[in-house]
């Protein structure tokens, strides 16, 4: 039963190979191939096939196992699988013949027959006889597979008899095949199959393989099989063809004839080498090893498959050969890196051409050696070649070897750089020399196109050189140069015309007539005509402008860095810090002094007498005052002295103040000589701040004389150059004292000193102090012009060198704090530095107590700028104008500069205003003192100035219920000390330089005369004569203090007497009225809102309608400052800090004017713009028309003394109050017929609205219909609903989300991009939320209909009107559910998302509000054109602020929410004397929608949606 059930074994054969055997004698000096032919056969593996197989054997090793005393080989056992499926075992015997290696005669063996007969046995017996395997095997059989002779037996199946059919070894073949006859015979006795197996066909003679077929074919049933145990080439036939002979059941196999057979093993080997080959290459690093890389391909079957057949000695090397190509390759890509870098090392290092033009290449490398910068193109390597070195491996390392530059491509590369630098030297000069002939034709103007000018340069020289490229690219630079300096100049020639711009409605848009009248005003200039063929950027460049009118802040400054605002708070960050510093340092030891040291100045003994009289009065040098003791270091000094600058300056001796004696008019005059001269020394030469800021003392010696008529002169001299010197005087006591100094005075004066001491170190102490810094008695504003031609530091400089200048507090970073004594008594002035375009908000909603208008004499702009903001200013205000320039000769040398001093001084002298210069070669006028007298004349006007702005700010808190600034309690201070008329007699005015009689400088007499001036006549300083501002007082309530005497005044300009009989006409024929006071409504009425302009949606107003601009709310106190609020009550209107005719204070009152009425070269300045676009109108129709308007909207000469009746044109020209677009409409369809009327009304109708088109680009998917681009599984556009999504991700928390416009560019690729591939990443762009932003708006406002449809746009505004709030909201709802279900969807998501935005609104400063002011145009697509559609803007944005702040209630069946009003809940405020709050920072509107000022243009030159 269980011999059944196993498996039945494969049969197993045992096959003898025999063949040629016995000594070198017999069969030569090698066999014919019997033990490569078994060895191929049952170790078929290349690794495994040795091709040495020695039958000369050691006694040991024929005695060993494995030979085993026999005279054949057990090879092992092969199992074999025929085509049938039939497996069987083959064992394999080698008959051979062993020699003895002593005696080289076989060995002896048990069975002494020959080999013929030894080799036809058919019963082999060998006990342990082990396997062999190689040579090397015998006597190591331990470290070889030892695998014994199956029982130790075998019987023999089949005889394979070799024959050797190649040239032999010193064998003849005939004798082979006789002893292969003689073998054969006995072999067949044995009745067992033989096959002939022809060995070394690889080496074949063919005549010999022709015998063996020969002898094969004479026997019955023999064949022959044609071998090759080198190349395994039908070996394994031979052996399966005998197999098939002993078992007839097996299929016969196909003999192959050898070429045949050898060429499929060739093509085998060759497809597996490819395949390795392949494998190998796969490595790309040539310093990977064999070993690494085998062990990761040993399990790769294209691998295994070449080791098997080559064998691993041919993989590696052909994995060897791989390697070196890899270093080759990458030495030769590194030559090559080498060879390109060249020329930029050479052009580094030589670069010039005179240098190395006649140098050969061995020179030349002398001269790289020598360069600096040789070892950053170049590396000297220790070891050469350098392909043979390490640093072909540091990649890192870009330097060239050194060593290869002696190669033949390396001075190839140096020849063509000498001849490139001589090309290009020659090209450079012709291009050079085109661009000099491009720049001598005349006619070629911006923009105009190169085939309009190539025909005229031809024939140049020069042209015929270049090619066309660089003649295109010179042309192009060239175009570039003047078009960018037309530009300049286009943009100076608007800065020029500021009048045109500055008295725009900044809460409207420009109407069509006010762009028709710049562009009629500007039409006539050169500069205007320059850039006609750039119409569009100069359309532009005008938008821009206008934008910038609407939207000064310094971020929009067409200047860009050169903003004042910028460069001043740059230069008072740091130099307010410095001088804190170097304070800190000078005073730092000085907090508690206990020694004083003191210098003391007179002339003629006087420094002598009072420190022997100081001395009198301490003991030992120690002086007792206020109950303390100080210590006093004396060192008087003779003013007369030559050393006495030496004597100032010692090392050992630092002085805390010095003491300036004088008892007549020579000394004084000599002592602020020295004064002078010392300052000089200290803060130009030596640059000593401590003795620049050093405290001086002037100090009035008694005249013994008590009656003396001196004495009121010498007191009156000393206190005005006290005042000039910013420094205390001390009088002579009351009474009579035999001695010349009194202890009053030393004691005075040394108080005086020891509070300086101690002002400056509470400057700099970070300890607060009593004093609150943020506490001003005058607030100044100082205005400049961004990109003016001189340096900040130039007009800043007056206060900054000043001992008392400080920062002001934080926050305000472009202001700082000057400590003056002004009158009797130290005062604290703000100054606040900054740009026209900023100080148009100051001018119109802050306190400011004097303006200081800087403009450059160099520079017409400037000019024009402080025109037009000069005009707007009430009259009220003090103004100190400032020319400044190089040098008082510029005034003579140069005419435009001498026009512009002239007309500076001029306006100055018609509105008595003060007129200085600032020279950037002087250094006096860089002194605080230039502005001495303008704050005297500020403070003697304070409690005027503030009772008009509080009357101002109590007639705009009655319309809108506004508290506009708390008043600080130094501000409300109303008790000043106004010194008696003789006390405050001011000296002789300074003189002007330019005028009817013009002196550059004072001749020595005058010098004399004037020298202690307040101002000081020995420098040359512009100033307005000072009994100019007679006029000016005459109209103002001053508080009570005793008039000046007249002074007889000398060479001032007056008004034209016919403008004098105007303004008393107007002044007679329209009595001022008493007005009646409205209480102001509580705060707690105030709406919320923020800090941004409305856009263009308020072009028209009604009455009585409210026109917020915004305000901003303010985390920290939780509170929205409001910037400025007016309510127009008639159409009459008010202007900027300006006053109606029923706010006046007293019925005898003069009511503010502005300065524009009061100058006539301000005012003729608008007459002549208006002139120039209106006269097409006669005198006749203009009066009529004129005329017709005052009756119900402005009486002319009442609002404006200067307004006649009969001068009629100047209605409305620079006060939007007087007359507005609507009026000037009326008057243009005054000269049309009534049936043009109805023609234009026909025409005006059929006209369809079509918005501007924004795109430059074809789309097929902005611009479409909302409807194309939905579905109902996606309901929102994927446009939108991406940019939403990157917006809430991003920045939600944004400042000025969708108010701020991004980068135009940036909004139009975001949309590109999207036509492209709408899978795009917005995040992968890195644009700007705002750019998003603007993109998103685009898209609304880029389709075909508006998403709130124009049919509901009239159920919207009379829905609106509803006054009961919830039966209102109800009907909106309703309305929103009339919408297309597209549009209702998108419209839902868009309020949401803005809902989600105003929620933010305190990091965002975005409200709902401000959203609905930002998307109304866009959601509802207004069309401008239409007059009544604009009537009624404000009423659609705020339907549209109302979606976004009841947007749960509308879309999410939410409850109706209470809008907060983050100022209801704020607290009065606690101290309601308080009517003046400090400056708060400039608000400023939006930038300007230019596309909405003119429909008609295509373009969005702003980049503003």
């Amino acid at each position: 039963m269980m011999a059944k059930n196993k498996e039945p074994r494969p049969p197993s054969y045992a096959v003898s190979v025999v063949g040629l055997s016995g000594t070198e004698k017999d069969k030569g000096n090698c066999g014919v191939g019997k033990s490569c032919l078994c060895n191929r056969f049952v170790r078929s593996k290349a690794d495994e096939y040795y091709p040495e197989h020695t039958s000369v054997l050691s006694t040991i090793d024929f005695g060993g196992r494995v030979v085993n005393n026999d005279h054949f080989l057990y090879w092992g056992d092969v199992t074999q699988s025929g085509e049938d499926g039939i497996e069987c075992r083959i064992h394999v015997i080698e008959q051979t013949e062993f020699i003895d290696d002593q005696t080289f005669l076989p060995h002896r063996s048990t069975n002494l027959q020959p080999y013929i007969k030894r080799a036809a046995a058919s019963k082999l017996q060998s006990a342990e006889k082990l396997m062999y395997i190689c040579t090397d095997q015998l006597g190591l059989e331990q470290d070889f597979e030892q695998k014994q002779m199956p029982e130790g037996k075998l019987s023999i199946d089949g005889f394979l008899l070799c024959i050797d059919v190649s040239q032999g070894c010193n064998r003849k073949f005939d004798d082979q095949l006789k002893f292969v006859n003689n073998l054969y015979i006995q072999l067949s006795k044995s009745k067992k199959p033989i096959i002939i197996a022809a060995t070394k066909c690889d080496e074949c003679v063919d005549h010999y393989l022709r015998e063996v077929q020969a002898f094969a074919s004479n026997k019955k049933n023999l064949v022959v099989v044609e071998t090759s145990a080198r190349f395994n080439v039908n070996v394994e036939t031979c052996f399966t063809a005998l197999v098939q002979m002993m078992d007839k059941t097996r299929g016969k196999p196909k003999i192959i004839p050898y070429l045949d057979a050898y060429k499929t093993q060739r093509q085998l080997v060759v497809t597996a080498t490819d395949k390795f080959e392949k494998l190998v290459q796969t490595v790309r690093d040539y310093h990977a090893t064999w070993k690494t890389v085998s062990n990761k391909l040993k399990n790769h079957p294209d691998y295994e498959e070449y080791i098997n057949l080559e064998g691993t000695k041919k993989a590696k090397n052909t994995f060897s050969k791989h390697i070196e190509q890899l270093k080759q390759e990458h030495i030769r890509k590194r030559k090559e890196e080498y060879i390109n870098a060249l020329p930029r090392a050479l052009n580094t290092l030589l670069s010039n051409l005179d240098e190395i033009e006649h140098l050969g290449w061995s020179e030349a490398l002398k001269l790289i050696e020598k360069r600096p910068d040789f070892h950053s193109c170049f590396v000297v390597l220790e070891k050469t070649p350098w392909d043979e070195t390490d640093h072909i491996d540091k990649v890192n390392d870009r330097r060239i070897p050194f060593d290869l530059l002696t190669t033949l491509e390396a001075e190839k590369v140096y020849q063509n750089h000498v001849q490139h630098l001589i090309s290009e030297k020659r090209r450079v000069e012709m291009k050079e020399k085109f661009k000099k002939t491009l720049e001598k034709i005349q006619f070629i103007s911006p923009g105009q196109p190169w085939e309009e000018v190539i025909c005229f340069v031809m024939e140049d020289e020069a042209f015929k050189y270049i090619t066309d490229a660089d003649s295109k690219e010179v042309y192009g630079r060239h175009q570039r140069e003047i078009v960018e300096k037309a530009k300049e100049e286009f943009q100076e020639m608007l800065f020029e015309h500021s009048e045109l711009f500055y008295d725009l409605d900044l809460n409207a848009t420009p109407s069509s007539d006010k762009m028709s009248e710049i562009h009629a005003v500007l039409s006539e200039e050169p500069r205007y005509k320059a850039l006609q063929k750039l119409a569009p950027d100069r359309e532009s460049l005008l938008l821009k402008h206008i934008g910038f009118v609407y939207h000064p802040t310094k971020e929009t400054c067409l200047s860009g860095q050169n903003c004042m605002d910028i460069k001043v708070e740059q230069l008072l960050a740091n130099s307010l810090l410095q001088l804190d510093h170097g304070r800190s340092n000078l005073y730092h030891d000085s907090a508690n002094i206990d020694k004083v040291n003191l210098f003391i100045l007179g002339k003629d003994g006087l420094a002598q007498e009072l420190a022997n009289e100081i001395r009198t009065q301490s003991t030992d040098d120690e002086y007792a005052l206020d109950g303390k003791i100080y210590e006093l270091d004396l060192r008087p000094v003779d003013a007369k002295s030559p050393y006495l600058l030496t004597q100032l300056w010692t090392s050992t001796f630092k002085p805390h103040g010095c003491f300036c004696v004088f008892n007549s008019i020579e000394s004084l005059n000599f002592i602020g000589d020295c004064i002078a001269k010392i300052r000089a020394e200290a803060s130009q030469i030596r640059r000593d701040k401590y003795m620049a800021n050093l405290p001086f003392t002037l100090i009035l010696a008694n005249q013994r004389d008590s009656v003396s008529k001196n004495l009121p002169i010498l007191r009156h001299q000393g206190q005005q150059l006290a005042n000039k010197l910013q420094c205390p005087f001390v009088d002579v006591p009351a009474g009579t004292y035999p001695r010349k100094f009194n202890e009053t005075q030393i004691k005075q004066a040394l108080r005086g000193v020891l509070e300086a001491v101690k002002h400056h170190f509470d400057v700099v102490s970070p300890v607060p102090t009593i004093k609150d810094l943020s506490e001003a008695d005058l607030r100044i504003v100082m205005c400049a012009m961004c990109g003016d031609p001189f340096s900040v530091d130039l007009i800043l400089s007056p206060f900054l060198d000043s001992h008392s200048c400080s920062a002001a507090q934080a926050g305000q970073n472009n202001s700082l704090m000057l400590d003056k004594i002004i009158g009797e008594k130290r005062r604290r002035i703000q100054i606040t530095i900054l740009s026209y375009h900023s100080s148009i908000g100051v001018r119109k909603d802050e306190l400011v107590h004097g303006y200081i208008l800087v403009y450059s004499a160099k520079r017409k702009a400037s000019m024009g700028m402080l025109r037009a903001f000069l005009s707007e200013v009430q009259d009220t205000i003090p103004v100190q104008l400032v020319a400044v320039t190089d040098s008082q000769a510029d005034f003579f040398e140069n005419e435009a500069i001498k026009e512009l001093m002239t007309e500076g001084e001029h306006i100055a002298t018609e509105i008595t205003a003060k007129f200085t210069a600032l020279y950037s070669l002087s250094q006096y006028h860089r002194q605080t003192e230039v502005f001495t007298l303008f704050f005297s004349d500020v403070l003697e006007k304070k409690n005027m100035i503030e009772s008009s702005y509080m009357s101002d700010s109590t007639r705009e808190t009655t319309h809108t219920s506004e508290d506009v600034f708390s008043r600080s309690p130094r501000g409300s201070s109303l008790d000043y000390n106004y010194p008696d008329s003789e006390d405050d007699a001011e000296g002789p005015p300074p003189y002007s330089p330019i005028g009817d009689d013009v002196r550059l400088l004072p001749t020595p007499s005058e010098r004399s005369k004037y020298r202690l001036d307040l101002e000081g006549n020995e420098y040359p300083i512009h100033s307005t004569p000072l009994n100019c501002h007679d006029h000016e007082r005459n109209h103002k309530v001053p508080p009570p203090i005793k008039p000046k005497p007249l002074v007889p005044r000398t060479n001032v300009k007056k008004l034209d007497p016919n403008l004098l009989k105007t303004i008393e006409a107007g002044i007679g024929k329209n009595p001022r009225k008493q007005p009646s006071r409205v209480p102001a409504a509580p705060p707690e009425d105030i709406d919320q809102s923020d800090n941004y302009a409305e856009p263009i949606d308020t072009i028209f107003k009604h009455k009585g309608f409210t026109d917020d601009t915004y305000a901003v709310p303010d985390d920290s106190q939780n509170r929205v400052i409001k910037v400025r609020n007016s309510i127009v009550i008639n159409a009459q209107g008010d202007e900027e800090n300006g006053f109606s005719d029923r706010m006046s204070k007293s019925h005898g009152e003069r009511r503010p004017s502005k300065y524009k009425y009061k100058s006539k070269t301000l005012f003729s300045k608008a007459k002549s713009y208006y002139r120039r676009t209106h006269s097409d109108a006669s005198d006749d129709e203009a009066f009529t028309t004129s005329k017709t308007k005052r009756k119900g909207r402005h009486r002319g000469s009442e609002e404006d003394p200067l307004l006649s009746p009969v001068e009629t044109w100047k209605g409305g020209i620079d006060n939007p109050a007087i007359t507005s677009d609507q009026e000037l409409d009326d008057k243009k369809m005054k000269k049309k017929t009534h049936k043009g009327k109805e023609d234009k009304k026909q025409k005006k109708k059929a006209k369809a609205f079509n918005p501007p088109i924004r795109r430059n680009w074809e789309s097929n998917y902005f611009g479409m219909p909302l409807q194309d681009l939905v579905t109902l599984e996606k309901p929102i556009p994927l446009f939108v609903e991406k940019c939403v999504q990157f917006i809430e991700d991003t920045g939600l928390c944004t400042e000025g989300l969708y108010r701020v416009s991004g980068n135009k560019t940036d909004q139009d690729n975001i949309q590109k991009q999207f036509d492209q591939d709408h899978d795009i990443s917005l995040e992968s762009m890195e644009v700007t939320v705002n750019a998003v932003a603007g993109a998103l708006k685009a898209f609304f406002a880029d389709l075909p209909d508006p998403l709130i449809p124009y049919s509901l746009h009239q159920e919207l505004l009379e829905t609106s009107k509803i006054l009961d709030r919830t039966e209102r909201l109800h009907e909106l709802k309703e309305i929103v559910k009339k919408f297309h279900p597209v549009n209702y969807d998108v419209f839902k998501y868009v309020i949401t998302h803005l809902n989600r935005v105003s929620q933010q609104y305190k990091t965002n400063f975005m409200t709902a509000d401000n959203l609905s002011i930002c998307f109304w145009p866009t959601l509802m697509r207004p069309d401008f054109e239409n007059r009544e559609f604009l009537s009624t803007t404000k009423i659609h944005q705020s339907v549209i602020e109302t979606f976004i702040q009841q947007c749960q209630f509308f879309f999410y069946n939410g409850e109706i929410i209470e809008t907060p009003n983050p100022v209801a809940c704020q607290p009065p405020p606690s101290n309601t004397v308080q009517m003046v709050e400090p400056m708060v920072p400039l608000q400023l509107p939006p930038p300007l929608q230019p596309q909405l000022i003119q429909p008609q243009l295509p373009a969005d030159p702003l980049g503003i949606i």
